[in-house]
């Protein structure tokens, strides 16, 4: 999903459930016609809306939809022209991942920004595209498995935070 596509991710996720607006509507704690005039995109969802709708429905596409909403895209984006087959997405993950340890080769990211030359500044830039690329594949496999295996996609995030704060990697 990219910007603006959270009005088609809630619209989809509500036929995938076979949910009517009212009841998105008590979901979001707004009045179904709201929610219709959201998904048309005659109305713009407001954060405690998106927030209240991935919350009631866990769903990874609507999360990376409201995401990339809330931070005008500097997020990962859904892939909806994609075979996301969980065995199609494993493969094209693990594709991405070589492509990062390759590129983390050939960068020199031992040097400061001020000792790199210009073809160094390109290697670096290099990495770090192939680091987004991969970001964005383990973000669709974590989906997939989600969705596949009937995990929670909130639930899975929050268990991620709370090993970080055991660890002492957060606050």
């Amino acid at each position: 999903m990219a910007i603006g596509h959270f009005p088609e991710a809630l619209k989809d996720v509500m036929r995938r459930k076979g949910d009517t607006l009212a009841n998105a509507g008590r979901a979001a704690h707004v009045d179904g016609s709201q929610i219709g005039k959201i998904v048309k995109g005659t109305r713009k969802a407001s954060e405690p809306v998106m927030r209240a709708a991935v919350e009631h429905y866990d769903d990874s596409q609507l999360f990376l939809a409201a995401a990339a909403e809330v931070t005008g895209g500097a997020s990962a984006p859904w892939l909806d022209n994609v075979d996301l087959h969980r065995a199609s997405v494993l493969l094209k993950t693990l594709e991405e991942m070589k492509e990062v340890l390759e590129a983390s080769g050939r960068a020199p990211i031992s040097k400061t920004n001020e000792q790199i030359t210009e073809s160094e500044r390109y290697q670096i830039k290099q990495l770090l595209m192939e680091t987004v690329e991969a970001i964005t594949a383990l973000t669709h496999l974590a989906a997939v498995l989600c969705k596949e295996y009937s995990f929670s996609w909130l639930g899975t995030w929050k268990e991620h935070r709370a090993e970080l704060k055991a660890k002492k990697y957060m606050k």
